[in-house]
């Protein structure tokens, strides 16, 4: 049977509500105290009933994660730096895909599901900035990613331009002219794709290098198939290319292999740099250059203003870029 708050006050030598003080994070305990129900705790192996004391307090120490894809690797390691900073405030974590879909992301804000997190950390994939009211919800809610900036609540995201503008010029410090943009999305402008291909075409503009539209791929849906696909057309091609900066480290992964498959070496002829400075990057044969966007910040960010609001913080709605780190390895450094 489960262990009852009586038996931990008895084992404790405490009342019930002395018991309770300390599972709540009530300050004005003594340490002695503490530690005793603390051991009493961790001696008999109680577990807080989360479903009797959300009915009591209004909350369940559990905030919902709303990603596009786990199968994604950047949004897997984002899960994972948010649930282990959730960890250090004993909060839980539960997480929902959407599938980069609006309908679907829409549907998620307005399930029932959401009831049982005290707030949410919303990646946005499908909804665009002409939906930021949708997203004004009853829940605490901080939004993630490039989707909707200004909206009706905390906001936190990465330097897309800037990053990526540092990722070309490390390309360009190195003497690469003929450098392909890789993963591009015609037409966008706010998301991820736009905002880097911007970041590109400003690096190349600052140093006199023309901006040629056959040096710009498409990438659908970032994978690294997707990635050795459109770099292996673009060799048939027989156009020039002793760089490439792609748009994530998964489409770097696949247009080296291509690179490599048509005779070519890294970073001899061809240097390649990545965004998101996965753990692979470290292991890959090159190792990968990459940007690191703060990943650690953004979840360290994100869930302490969540945390803010689900505690009643009324301040005026913030947003936060993380800093990046650009990270050079083999396959940028001869």
């Amino acid at each position: 049977m489960a262990v009852t708050l009586r038996e931990v006050a008895a084992a404790a030598g405490v009342s019930i509500k002395t018991v309770s003080n300390v599972i709540n994070g009530y300050a004005y305990i003594s340490d002695a105290t503490r530690a005793a129900v603390d051991a009493a705790i961790a001696e008999l192996g109680y577990q807080p009933n989360l479903s009797a004391r959300g009915l009591r307090s209004g909350r369940t120490g559990v905030i919902s994660l709303v990603i596009p894809d786990l199968k994604n690797p950047y949004f897997a390691e984002l899960a994972d730096s948010v649930m282990r900073e959730a960890a250090t405030h004993d909060v839980a974590v539960f997480i929902q895909q959407s599938g980069g879909d609006r309908d679907r992301e829409l549907a998620i804000l307005r399930g029932p599901q959401m009831r049982m997190a005290d707030g949410i950390l919303f990646s946005v994939a499908g909804l665009g900035q002409e939906d930021a009211a949708l997203v004004d919800v009853p829940t605490p809610i901080v939004l993630l990613g490039e989707r909707i900036f200004h909206g009706p609540a905390d906001h936190v995201t990465m330097m897309n331009i800037v990053a990526s503008r540092a990722a070309t010029e490390h390309l360009l410090s190195l003497g690469r002219r003929r450098i392909v943009a890789l993963g591009a999305h015609p037409g966008e402008v706010v998301g991820s794709a736009g905002l880097r291909l911007a970041g590109y075409r400003e690096a190349l503009e600052a140093a006199g290098v023309e901006y040629r539209d056959e040096l710009v791929l498409e990438a659908g849906e970032w994978r690294r198939v997707d990635g050795a696909r459109a770099m292996r057309t673009f060799l048939e091609t027989g156009i020039d290319v002793d760089g490439v900066v792609a748009f994530n480290d998964s489409l770097a992964f696949g247009a080296m292999r291509a690179i490599e498959d048509r005779g070519f070496r890294i970073p001899d002829d061809v240097a390649v740099i990545g965004f998101d400075d996965l753990d692979e990057t470290r292991y890959s044969i090159p190792t990968l250059s990459s940007i690191e966007p703060g990943r650690d910040d953004i979840a360290e960010t994100a869930v302490r203003l969540l945390l803010a609001r689900i505690g009643g913080d009324t301040t005026p709605f913030q947003e936060h870029e993380a800093p990046f780190r650009l990270v050079a390895r083999e396959s940028t450094a001869r």
